[in-house]
C-alpha cells in the first residue's frame, strides 16, 4: 500500500506530464511559484507585510471572487485581505490630521463652565436668557451652543420655571416661616395622644401648641389660636400636611396675620423636613427611652424637653447654636471646671461652665 507522500507525489509528477504534454506554461508558473511559497512558509513562521504589500493584495484580491480567495491568497487569510481593503477605502476618505478643516470649533472649556455656573445661580433663566448675559459679558457664542451645553449636562435648557424648588423657597422665606405638624405618643395604658408643634424654620425655635386624644378641626383650630395669642413674630409662610386635622378654620387663623398656609405636595414628607427632624429628635432622645403612663406626664416631659432643645442643645443647621442663643460661645481655658445638670428626669445632661 503507497504512502500518502508516494501518493502525493504520484499525482503531482501525472499533472506535470500533462502540462508538459498541453505546451500551457502559464500553469506550470503558477504551480511553481505555489510550491516555492510553501516552502517559504515552512521556513517562516509569520510573514511581515508593509503598507504597500497590504494595499497591492487588497487590490488585487477584488479581481477574484471571495469564494476563490483561499485558493490564491496562501500566505495570509482572505478576511485579513479583506479588512485591509475595508482599512484602505477608510482612509481615502478620512481628512489628513495635518490637513485644515472647515467647520465649527470646539467650545471653550471656560466658556462652558460659566454657561453651567450662570444655569446653576440662576434657576429662573433659560437657555436664551443665559445667552445673552454671556453676550453682555462679551464672550461670543451661539445660543444654540448654550442649549447644546446644558443638554450635554443633562439639565433642561428651557425648563418649567414655574416657581422655585422646595428647597430653594424655603432658605428664602426662612425668617418669616413657620412648619407645624402632629406626632403620637402611645402610653402604657394604650391610649394614644396626638402632639401638635410649631417650629420656626430660621431659628428652629419650638413651641408646643396642645396635645389630645381626639385631634379634630375645631380643636387644631384652637391651638392655631393659642400659639398666636402672645405671638409677637412676623411670619409669612405656614408650611403643613394635608391631614385632615387642618381645615379651612385652621388656614384662616393664620390668614387674619396675613399669613399664607402652603400644604405639602402630596406623599412628600421631606417638603416639612424641619417639624419631621425634629419629631425625630424628639423621639429618639426621650420618647424613645421612657414609659408614658398619662397626659400630665407627657405634657411635662415635653415641655422640659423643648425648654432645653431651645435653650441649650447644639444645631448643626446653625452652627451648633441652641436656638435662643444670640451670639456664639466664647472660649474658656482648659481646666475649668463643668458642671452636669441632668433634665427629663435624667435622659438629657446639660454641661455649663461653672461660676
Amino acid at each position: 500500500m503507497l504512502s500518502p507522500i508516494s501518493w502525493l507525489s504520484r499525482l503531482l509528477f501525472a499533472r506535470l506530464g500533462l502540462l508538459i504534454v498541453s505546451g500551457d506554461d502559464r500553469t506550470a508558473e503558477i504551480l511553481a511559484l505555489r510550491h516555492q511559497i510553501r516552502v517559504l512558509q515552512r521556513q517562516v513562521t509569520k510573514p511581515r507585510f508593509t503598507p504597500s504589500d497590504r494595499a497591492v493584495l487588497a487590490v488585487l484580491a477584488k479581481a477574484f471572487d471571495r469564494r476563490r480567495l483561499h485558493e490564491v491568497l496562501l500566505i495570509v487569510k482572505p478576511a485579513t485581505v479583506i479588512g485591509w481593503h475595508r482599512r484602505l477605502v477608510a482612509r481615502r476618505w478620512t481628512y489628513p490630521h495635518k490637513t485644515k478643516r472647515t467647520g465649527r470649533r470646539p467650545t471653550p472649556a471656560e466658556l462652558k463652565q460659566l454657561v453651567l455656573r450662570l444655569d446653576s445661580e440662576n434657576p429662573t433663566w433659560g437657555y436664551r436668557r443665559i445667552h445673552g448675559e454671556i453676550l453682555r459679558l462679551g464672550h461670543k457664542i451661539a445660543a444654540s451652543t448654550v442649549w447644546k451645553i446644558l443638554r450635554d449636562e443633562g439639565r433642561d435648557p428651557t425648563p418649567n420655571r414655574t416657581g422655585p424648588s422646595w428647597s430653594e423657597f424655603i432658605a428664602s422665606q426662612a425668617k418669616a416661616m413657620i412648619a407645624t405638624d402632629f406626632f403620637t405618643v402611645d402610653s402604657v395604658m394604650l391610649r394614644r395622644y396626638w402632639v401638635i408643634f410649631f417650629i420656626e424654620v430660621e431659628t428652629r425655635r419650638v413651641h408646643l401648641a396642645g396635645i389630645t386624644t381626639n385631634p379634630d378641626g375645631p380643636w387644631t383650630t384652637q391651638a392655631a389660636r393659642n400659639l398666636l395669642h402672645d405671638w409677637a413674630h412676623k411670619t409669612r409662610f405656614v408650611i403643613r400636611d394635608r391631614g385632615s386635622q387642618y381645615t379651612r378654620s385652621f388656614d384662616a387663623v393664620f390668614a387674619a396675620i396675613e399669613a399664607d398656609v402652603i400644604p405639602t405636595p402630596p406623599g412628600a414628607p421631606r417638603a416639612n423636613a424641619f417639624a419631621e427632624r425634629w419629631v425625630r429628635s424628639v423621639r429618639h432622645e426621650l420618647l424613645d427611652r421612657t414609659l408614658i403612663w398619662n397626659q400630665r406626664q407627657l405634657r411635662q416631659l415635653l415641655n422640659e424637653y423643648i425648654a432645653h432643645y431651645n435653650a441649650h442643645r447644639p444645631h448643626q443647621g446653625i452652627e451648633q447654636r441652641a436656638p435662643d442663643d444670640t451670639e456664639p460661645a466664647e472660649p474658656v481655658e482648659l481646666g475649668r471646671p463643668v458642671t452636669r445638670t441632668p433634665v427629663c428626669g435624667g435622659l438629657i445632661n446639660q454641661y455649663r461652665r461653672a461660676a
